[in-house]
């Protein structure tokens, strides 16, 4: 289990929050983790690249000179992979790059970095909702409220994330906005700080917390 402080929108304390999930054990968290961000990262490959052989370039279909006589090394076709414009030895063909990895051991990782940055944890009661209007500078100066210095990459995490927190977010080049049930780990784990409203919070905690 895990205890955070819940602070409010100008930086005080408000509260208390936990969180508790069952995360994987010490010994084998490491590579539960390492192959849950292997697997992200592979999922989000476009798998697109291709190259043509000899026998997809177009032409080639007459010898481009005789066999004998000339001096030169004999050739069949301009469009053998040793001319330019030719063929390409084993080059890329489309593929997919999707790794197995099934649901129990997905929902162990995630829980175990989300635990994991518990001490990078930032919980905020009612975020956002003295925003009436789109305002970045509001978010860059309750950051800082929240002892988050500047140029800190942050990862925000809110219930439903509503058009004017999305508009404030936007600009701001370090800070990356999910919603409660759109969690992974290499987010969780790229991120130097985690700020979560008390709604997110209780999401998680609904989500995974039954396993």
């Amino acid at each position: 289990m895990v205890n955070c402080v819940v602070r409010d929108w100008q930086g005080k304390e408000a509260g208390k929050a936990s969180l508790d999930l069952r995360v994987a054990k010490e010994a084998s968290a490491g590579g539960l983790l390492q192959r849950a961000v292997v697997r992200q990262l592979a999922h989000a490959r476009q798998g697109t690249a291709c190259s043509l052989t000899r026998a997809e370039v177009r032409g080639g279909g007459r010898k481009p000179y005789k066999q004998k006589g000339t001096g030169r090394a004999r050739q069949g076709s301009i469009r053998t992979p040793l001319r330019p414009g030719g063929g390409v030895v084993f080059g890329p063909k489309p593929r997919t790059y999707s790794l197995a990895m099934n649901r129990k051991e997905r929902r162990l990782a995630l829980r175990t970095a989300l635990i994991s940055r518990a001490t990078d944890m930032v919980v905020v009661q009612g975020f956002g909702a003295a925003l009436e209007q789109p305002k970045t500078r509001e978010i860059v100066a309750a950051l800082q409220r929240w002892d988050i210095p500047a140029g800190t990459k942050v990862l925000l995490v809110l219930d439903a994330p509503t058009d004017v927190v999305r508009l404030s977010v936007r600009n701001l080049e370090n800070v990356k906005l999910i919603a409660a049930d759109q969690l992974n780990v290499f987010d969780l784990l790229n991120a130097r700080k985690l700020v979560l409203s008390e709604e997110a919070l209780a999401k998680i905690q609904e989500v995974y917390g039954d396993d």
